[in-house]
């Protein structure tokens, strides 16, 4: 008894179209023709297609399948490369399932990067929204800088800021700009991955910048943008002095 280029692909679990595909790339032989000019397939094409399924689903790719079935040399090699991928493959899903679990337990997980998600419950949306898009521009020496200075305490200083009030007053803000401008200058003797943002981007300085910049104007009103400009020309106004006190010295 014989079947047909359609029995015999619903015999194999595929489709005629992959069957056609096998002759014309030499994986699985032309059977005889009826007198009508119909393919006629045996027992033997079956078991041919059935073994070239079993390896294409274990992810063989049609090219290795005659290396892989005749075991030479390359067989193991191929078998290797394949299992590799796949641990591979099952590590990132599992990394995945973790993701997903934590972001069941604790949707403020979401607006994190991956590897901050131990901090979600101590930051503010603000500063969850900031570290994603720094996520984006930062190298992982600076991520990681990043991540060891928001897990050290947190004190009412930052508080403050977060808290200010867009019609803050002057003096505020100027107190404020002179409290935060020696904590500023700390962290960035602390963590000197983050000092120069163009050497801690992987990105271009200038993409880096513009979205760094983007994202303070974002996340923050305008009082908050004018304390960080003042924290900003204090450090500025002290370096200079520094420098010309140097100069006088030598």
């Amino acid at each position: 008894m014989a079947w047909s280029t359609r029995q015999l692909a619903e015999l194999a679990g595929t489709t005629a179209k992959a069957v056609r595909h096998y002759h014309e790339i030499g994986l699985l032989e032309e059977p005889e023709r009826a007198s009508n000019g119909y393919k006629r397939y045996g027992v033997s094409h079956l078991v041919r297609l059935l073994r070239i399924r079993r390896l294409t689903d274990l992810g063989v790719a049609l090219a290795d399948v005659p290396a892989v079935e005749s075991g030479d040399g390359r067989a193991r090699q191929i078998l290797k490369d394949l299992d590799a991928e796949l641990a591979a493959e099952i590590e990132r899903r599992q990394g995945m399932r973790r993701a997903l679990a934590a972001i069941m337990d604790n949707r403020a997980v979401l607006d994190m990067p991956p590897e901050f998600r131990t901090l979600a419950d101590d930051l503010p949306e603000t500063q969850r929204s900031l570290l994603l898009v720094y996520s984006s521009i930062l190298a992982p020496a600076a991520m990681a800088a990043l991540q060891e200075q928001l897990a050290g305490p947190r004190g009412d200083l930052e508080a403050e800021f977060m808290a200010l009030d867009e019609d803050a007053p002057d003096d505020v803000r100027q107190w404020l700009a002179e409290r935060m401008a020696p904590e500023i200058r700390h962290q960035q003797q602390a963590h000197p991955a983050l000092a120069d943002l163009g050497l801690a981007s992987h990105r271009e300085r200038a993409v880096a910048e513009s979205v760094a910049l983007h994202a303070l104007v974002e996340f923050h009103n305008r009082a908050h943008l004018d304390v960080l400009r003042r924290a900003h020309a204090i450090l500025i106004r002290s370096d200079c002095a520094g420098s010309e006190g140097n100069a006088v010295q030598q």
